[in-house]
This record gives C-alpha cells, sequence and structure tokens, in this order.
C-alpha cells in the first residue's frame, strides 16, 4: 500500500458541492453554521480545498475578506477519514499565506477548536475584539441556545 499524496489547492467551481456536503455535515452536528449551495458558489474563490491524490476531496476552508485590516477563517472541514492527516493545519496554513499575499496585518476565526488554533499560533482574544457584525452574529446564535465559540486572531508579521 502506497501513502497517498495530498494536494492543497484553489477551489473550483466543481468542487462547490462536495465543500456543501462536508461543511453541513459539520453544521449538522451544531459544530459550525450550515452553508448552502448558492453560498458556496458565491464565494468560492475564497475556499482552498485539501484533495487526495484520487481527487477525492479531504478538507475544505474558506478565507474570507471582511476589511481592509482583516479576513475571517470560516467553514474549516476535514472529512472524517482525513483526521489526523495534518489536513487542516495544511488548509489554515494555506489561508495565511493568501492573507499574506493579500497584505492582510490579520486574519481570525471563531472556533470549537481552539488548541487547534493555538497550535498555528493564533491567540484568544475577546469576540469584541472582532468586527462587531461578527460578534453580534454570535451573540445571537448563543442566544438560540448554542455554545459559545473562542475568538481566536493571527498577527501577520510585519504587517
Amino acid at each position: 500500500m502506497h501513502d497517498k499524496i495530498m494536494k492543497i489547492r484553489h477551489a473550483k467551481i466543481t468542487d462547490a458541492q462536495q465543500i456543501c456536503d462536508l461543511v453541513n455535515y459539520y453544521a449538522e452536528q451544531d459544530l459550525m453554521l450550515h452553508r448552502s449551495l448558492e453560498s458556496i458558489y458565491a464565494a468560492v474563490r475564497g475556499f482552498v480545498v485539501a484533495e487526495d491524490d484520487d481527487g477525492s476531496l479531504l478538507g475544505c476552508v474558506g478565507l474570507d475578506v471582511f476589511w481592509s485590516d482583516s479576513a475571517e477563517i470560516r467553514s474549516l472541514a476535514v472529512a472524517e477519514s482525513a483526521k489526523g492527516q495534518d489536513v487542516g493545519t495544511s488548509l489554515v496554513r494555506e489561508c495565511i499565506n493568501d492573507a499574506i499575499a493579500l497584505g492582510l496585518p490579520k486574519i481570525f476565526a471563531m472556533t470549537y477548536e481552539k488548541t487547534f488554533f493555538e497550535r498555528l499560533g493564533f491567540q484568544q482574544v475577546d469576540i469584541k475584539n472582532l468586527p462587531e457584525k461578527v460578534w453580534r452574529e454570535c451573540l445571537e446564535w448563543y442566544d438560540r441556545g448554542h455554545r459559545h465559540e473562542t475568538a481566536m486572531i493571527y498577527q501577520i508579521d510585519g504587517q
């Protein structure tokens, strides 16, 4: 048996359905927000995917530019079959590289996986340090009975 090779690349239109299915698999477990297929198509340019050497989608993540000074990492999802293979780490690192290329000074994430993001250099911050639109949405989600995510920020050196 040979080791499979993982390729990280920007998403294509043909990835949209698989991205939607993967994200909503976790959304059904209340681990992230649902995304419609329409919203995936609209944001497909901001998605990065990991694929196996046979073309199977191993994971996805979206980088959503929020304003001139920040972008949000959204919809980070790794297929159950690919857990523990550094798929999530590779995807987030690619988002960091994209943010650097765009000239952004910071990126942020709202997550239930605080330790994962800390290992990648993110620091926990008070949710009120994020753009108001983000924390207002999070508080509405919390008011509907969902648990609170942790606000995390990654400061890009030299920006």
